[in-house]
């Protein structure tokens, strides 16, 4: 994930075609994936929204990933309990 989406994921947004820099081949839509950032750190993980072939032609700003979890939450989390 470019670095710029990458602060975005972690308040819980979806990816957009433009915040990925790559993309495993053959994922189906609806498959999981583990979302990681550009030194492959993982970030989360979410569901295909598009197949891999679909989001090689999609505008840059349509969706590929949806949002499922974060390492994020955690904090905030914490933050909505104080």
């Amino acid at each position: 994930m470019r670095p710029s989406a990458e602060m975005t994921f972690l308040y819980g947004n979806h990816i957009a075609k433009a915040g990925l820099a790559r993309m495993t081949e053959g994922i189906p839509t609806n498959g999981g994936v583990v979302v990681l950032s550009m030194s492959e750190t993982p970030l989360g993980f979410g569901v295909a929204a598009q197949t891999t072939e679909r989001a090689q032609e999609m505008d840059p700003t349509g969706v590929v990933v949806l949002h499922q979890a974060d390492i994020g939450e955690y904090v905030r989390s914490e933050e909505t309990v104080m």
